[in-house]
C-alpha cells in the first residue's frame, strides 16, 4: 500500500473532479498521473494559498485510491466518462467543471500534436502540453471528497504532507500510520461527495448530494437555472488545478 499526500492551491470542481461516482484527476499534476499506480492513495489537503491555512493545519480536501490509470485517448472515448465532456453553455456548473477535454485525433494518439483541447472554462491553450505529459487519467470509485468543509485530521494519524508544492506529493512510509488514517477518513465521510467545492460560487445550489454521487449520467437532472457570471474564465497560466 502507498500513500501519498500533496497540498492544492486550487479546488472548483475541475481538478481533481468528484462528480457521477467517480474521482478522477486528468488534467494537472503531470508528473502524478504518470507514476501513480493502481491501489495507490492520494490525498489532497487544502494550502494557504487555497484557503489561508497555515502549514501543519491544513485540512482534508479528498481522498481517492487509484481503481484505474488510463490513457487520455481512452479515457475520452469511454461511455462512462462522456458526461465528464464539458458543456459550456450548460446552466449548471457541475456540467460546465467536466476534465474530458482532449479529445485525440487519431487512433494511437499519446503526442500533443495528436490531441486538440475542447473549448472549457479552466485550462487554455499553454496547459496543453502539460496536461498531455500526464498521459494518464486516474480514476476513484472509492474515495471522499470534503471540499470546502475539509475537515481537521487528528495529529496521530495525519500523514506526511510536503511543506509546499509536490509534483509526486509526499510518501507516508509508515504504512499503520497510514493505514489508520484511511480508515479514519472513511469513519468520517458520509457520502463520496459531501461538499461543494471551495471555489464555487455561494449561491450556487445546483451541486445536490444526490446527484453528485449518481453514476455516471449525461444530464442526471441537475440542470435548472443559469448561474450567468459565475462561469469561469478560460486560464492561460495553469491557475485551475488542485
Amino acid at each position: 500500500m502507498r500513500l501519498f499526500a500533496y497540498k492544492m492551491t486550487h479546488d472548483t470542481g475541475f481538478a481533481p473532479n468528484p462528480f457521477w461516482g467517480f474521482l478522477t484527476l486528468a488534467t494537472c499534476k503531470p508528473w502524478l498521473r504518470r507514476s501513480k499506480r493502481v491501489g495507490d492513495w492520494i490525498a489532497g489537503f487544502t494550502s494557504k494559498q487555497l484557503c489561508g491555512d497555515e502549514p501543519g493545519d491544513e485540512r482534508l480536501v479528498f481522498l481517492m485510491q487509484v481503481g484505474e490509470r488510463i490513457a487520455l485517448a481512452d479515457y475520452y472515448r469511454d461511455r462512462r466518462f462522456q458526461s465528464r465532456i464539458p458543456r459550456e453553455s450548460a446552466a449548471t456548473r457541475i456540467h460546465r467543471c467536466g476534465d474530458n477535454i482532449y479529445m485525440p485525433l487519431v487512433r494511437h494518439a499519446s503526442d500533443p500534436q495528436d490531441f486538440v483541447q475542447l473549448p472549457n472554462g479552466f485550462h487554455g491553450p499553454s496547459e496543453k502540453v502539460s496536461d498531455l505529459n500526464g498521459r494518464n487519467a486516474l480514476i476513484a470509485t472509492r474515495f471522499a471528497y470534503f471540499g470546502g468543509k475539509a475537515p481537521r485530521i487528528p495529529r496521530n494519524v495525519r500523514p506526511e504532507l510536503p511543506p509546499g508544492q509536490s509534483a509526486h506529493g509526499t510518501q507516508t512510509h509508515d504504512l499503520v500510520k497510514a493505514r489508520h488514517f484511511i480508515d479514519h477518513v472513511f469513519e468520517i465521510a458520509s457520502a463520496g461527495v459531501m461538499a461543494d467545492p471551495h471555489q464555487w460560487p455561494s449561491k450556487n445550489n445546483c451541486l445536490r448530494t444526490h446527484d453528485a454521487n449518481a453514476p455516471n449520467r449525461t444530464h442526471a437532472g441537475v440542470e435548472e437555472k443559469s448561474e450567468g457570471s459565475d462561469r469561469p474564465s478560460p486560464s492561460t497560466s495553469g491557475t485551475t488545478c488542485g
